[in-house]
């Protein structure tokens, strides 16, 4: 294995801060959204205003409007019929807080972005990045929407399908987010010459995504409260109903909560794409260790396989204490536990890019 070192445009320092500080916005935002998902917190609010939306309900009028205006939704009717309006004011809380998340790292982003373009600090390749950050944050908002809309009419919860949707575009914007961080950050950038490393590791990130995917797949879908066991599915390792022919159609995938069909499959494949991604890291940590790398690609590998080993368990408890409902904690964490090893994954996959 070879390295040679790779210089850049050096950034300013205050450039570095303001990208780690979207990044670090980034990753709270989709924390909040793991919240307000699993709280059933994500229709509260049935209308999206971007400018009015920003100002909550200021007294008994105003809230007992919104609250009238929820009482209208499936999701009231069909689950939390006959809740408070303290109760409703809970859940309100975390979808208002996060919009105006949302809201704040556009104005965090936009202020200082004029400042350092006045001051001539962003060059024509930092500002191609940032558009496609803001084009892929835009398309996030619009899909969130259309996520929420889903659970407005006819079922009591948002779309699976339209929810993995928008996680994955959230997690799109904060990869490559970061990736531009990252960028900035190594003006010296050493460049690790072994095309094994590489492609074993563009498999993690492969795996890796799809596991994310899965992930929120698994999320929508509730499937966790029909497998609440471990490293059993409820006694079998593959239930009955993945391997019932006449359960595989297109219908059984369109109304994935009909039968436990789709829960089945999606958790099974959670699982499995779990044990792959665990060997592959393990595998390339070993290759690392072993190797005489650098130490920084060491380090980053080390990082790595520990995020792994959280993320593992944080999945298993959170699996096994799916009874009945998704804890909220344990749900939060493991989202939480998700990201951080996206993170890890793409400083790892960085240093063993050549641009």
């Amino acid at each position: 294995m070879e390295s040679l070192i790779m210089e850049r445009k050096s950034y300013g320092a205050g450039i570095k801060i303001w990208l780690f500080a979207g990044v670090f916005m980034l990753f709270v935002q989709i924390i909040i959204g793991g919240v307000t998902r699993l709280t059933g917190s994500g229709l509260s609010i049935t209308k999206w205003e971007i400018i009015t939306g920003s100002i909550p309900p200021l007294n008994a009028a105003q809230w007992n409007e919104a609250f009238d205006l929820y009482k209208e939704t499936p999701q009231y009717h069909k689950i939390n019929k006959g809740m408070s309006l303290q109760e409703f004011k809970f859940i309100y809380f975390w979808e208002y807080f996060h919009r105006v998340w949302a809201r704040t790292m556009g104005f965090v982003f936009i202020i200082p972005f004029f400042y350092f373009l006045y001051k001539r600090k962003i060059d024509h390749e930092l500002m191609t990045r940032l558009g496609i950050v803001v084009l892929l944050a835009m398309l996030a908002a619009s899909f969130g929407w259309i996520m929420v809309a889903s659970g407005l009419v006819n079922r009591p919860w948002v779309n699976a399908y339209k929810l993995t949707l928008h996680l994955g575009i959230a997690l799109s914007v904060y990869g490559y987010l970061l990736w531009t961080a990252l960028h900035v950050w190594y003006p010296e950038k050493t460049v690790i010459h072994s095309r094994s490393l590489k492609n074993r590791m563009n498999w993690v990130f492969g795996l890796l995504a799809a596991q994310l995917l899965l992930g929120g797949l698994m999320s929508g879908m509730k499937a966790g409260i029909l497998f609440p066991t471990w490293p059993d599915m409820n006694g079998t390792f593959i239930p009955d109903v993945i391997l019932s022919g006449r359960e595989w159609t297109l219908d059984s995938f369109k109304t994935y909560d009909a039968t436990p069909f789709m829960p089945a499959l999606i958790q099974f494949l959670h699982r499995g794409v779990a044990y792959v991604l665990t060997f592959m890291i393990l595998w390339f940590l070993w290759s690392v260790l072993s190797m005489q790398s650098n130490a920084s690609l060491k380090r980053g590998a080390v990082i790595m396989a520990g995020a792994l080993a959280l993320q593992v368990l944080l999945g298993i408890l959170t699996v096994i204490n799916c009874r009945g409902l998704v804890p909220v904690s344990l749900g939060v964490f493991h989202q939480a536990g998700a990201v951080l090893l996206f993170t890890a994954v793409l400083n790892v996959l960085y240093q063993l890019k050549t641009e």
